[in-house]
């Protein structure tokens, strides 16, 4: 099948296989953290910090994990990574089994995940083109990564939930602690013939310096970094707050709130076979366009929402728009940037996308303490809708004028 093309070459195969258990696992610890945060907390501000603190390594570290990752194997990153993620969900498991968690553990805890999930994400991405030799398959490939990431988003909270309410977040982190079995072995089971990284006898620094320049000089990879990184501070924040929306908005509760989830996993699903179905020559930047105002809408929307079933579906729409905006930069960036500089862009990808991320969970949790959920989703809206005229302009004038 066309839409499954990728599929064909036995890596991905493994890979794709032991993601998408891993992400299960994922995605059940995820809203686990969440809830047991406000639980304890019951404040919207504490709940964006540790997803600060989760993420914030993207920030800090991203450009120099890329040129790092550049010039070093990439599949010995990626075991080493994933083992120190197992690790992280099972001493998560452990504090609460024994009952000695805090806020404080759960903060440095998260601290720990950002970090090695800053080195897992950037090596993974780059090793794509190994797992995928044939190029025109390899849109295909990241697309079908969106639709395992998304499907567990779906799949995930909806199992969290049941685990969630009945069991209690123990039950969900060790479930993700056993998920990454999966993933080592899969990666164990792959026959890869990598070629040896070329080594210059350059500084980290000089390598950032480099991977800069050639961002610098290259508006069609940076002009959608740009919006990336805007997104992530001001509108993808949105996700932070879905237990406050669960709880404030419709007075719900953890099955509440795991309904959310899987309604944004639904949407973003949908977005990902969409983009499975991608074929060669598809215009991408206009394509995150189209996307971006998607997003945009979906949060109005759900600002204004006072049924439920009315919310999910804008939660939907929206995770539609998300992924699909997302999805589309990825791709471009993979396919467009030069090979010797595509752990350095991917970096800088990853650095708009999860490191902005946190600053922008900050701020939307200060706003929605401040002005409460209606006002600031209706914030977000807006400035999603301004992100998405600001990139149309720019392609009106960089683009459609040369």
């Amino acid at each position: 099948m066309y839409i499954l093309r990728a599929f064909r070459h036995r890596n991905y195969r493994l890979h794709f296989t032991g993601q998408a258990i891993s992400l299960m696992g994922t995605w059940m610890q995820r809203i686990a953290v969440s809830w047991l945060v406000y639980r304890l907390t019951e404040s919207a501000f504490i709940l964006g910090f540790i997803s600060f603190l989760s993420l914030v390594p993207s920030l800090v570290l991203s450009p120099f994990i890329g040129s790092f990752v550049d010039r070093h194997n990439k599949y010995r990153i990626l075991l080493i990574t994933q083992s120190g993620l197992m690790f992280q969900a099972g001493a998560l498991a452990l504090l609460v089994f024994l009952g000695n968690y805090s806020v404080f553990w759960i903060g440095v805890l998260s601290l720990l995940q950002g970090v090695v999930n800053t080195f897992d994400v950037t090596a993974r991405q780059s090793l794509m083109v190994e797992l995928v030799p044939d190029r025109a398959d390899l849109p295909n490939a990241i697309a079908l990564n969106s639709s395992a990431f998304n499907a567990a988003r779906m799949v995930g909270p909806a199992v969290g939930g049941i685990l969630l309410s009945t069991y209690g977040e123990a039950v969900c982190f060790t479930a993700n602690f056993v998920s990454f079995i999966a993933v080592l072995g899969t990666l164990l089971a792959m026959k890869l013939s990598l070629s040896a990284p070329e080594v210059k006898q350059e500084s980290t620094w000089q390598g950032l310096k480099e991977g800069f320049s050639y961002l610098r000089h290259s508006p069609h990879l940076s002009s959608l970094i740009l919006l990336l990184g805007t997104s992530s501070l001001l509108v993808i924040p949105y996700t932070t707050l879905l237990p406050v929306i669960a709880r404030e908005m419709f007075n719900g509760d953890a099955t509440t709130f795991s309904w959310f989830e899987s309604a944004a996993g639904f949407g973003a699903m949908t977005g990902a076979v969409y983009m499975a179905l991608t074929k060669a020559g598809t215009n991408l930047r206009f394509r995150v366009m189209k996307a971006s105002g998607l997003f945009a809408f979906g949060i109005l929307m759900l600002s204004f929402a006072s049924w439920l079933p009315l919310a999910l579906l804008c939660i939907m729409l929206a995770s539609m728009g998300m992924m699909v905006q997302n999805s589309s930069i990825n791709t471009y960036i993979q396919t467009h940037a030069m090979p010797a500089y595509r752990a350095r862009a991917i970096s800088y990808y990853i650095m708009a996308f999860q490191g902005i991320f946190p600053l922008g969970s900050l701020l939307i949790g200060a706003l929605a303490n401040m002005w409460g959920i209606h006002y600031t989703l209706v914030f977000q809206g807006v400035a999603g809708a301004l992100i998405a005229l600001g990139f149309v302009g720019y392609i009106r004038i960089h683009i459609l004028k040369r």
